[in-house]
């Protein structure tokens, strides 16, 4: 059980800590040839795709505890 808790809480802190450092980091500043500042920011993780894979995994969740609870009341 511990083990489990472990694991959980690892990929918790590391999804956090990556959203965080994409949501509050400017990267680099550099300059470009007029002496203007340039901040080029890469995001680590592309969040589009992490907000729609949790979409479809929340469908196949809900769509799986349809099929178990009814099952369970018939």
């Amino acid at each position: 059980m511990r083990v489990l808790f472990g694991i959980m809480l690892g990929v918790a802190l590391t999804v956090s800590v990556a959203f965080l450092s994409d949501t509050w980091s400017t990267g680099p500043s550099t300059t470009n040839g007029t002496g203007s500042a340039v901040v080029e920011h890469r995001n680590m993780v592309n969040w589009d795709v992490v907000s729609d894979n949790m979409r479809i995994v929340r469908e196949r969740a809900n769509e799986a505890w349809t099929r178990l609870s009814q099952k369970v009341t018939s």
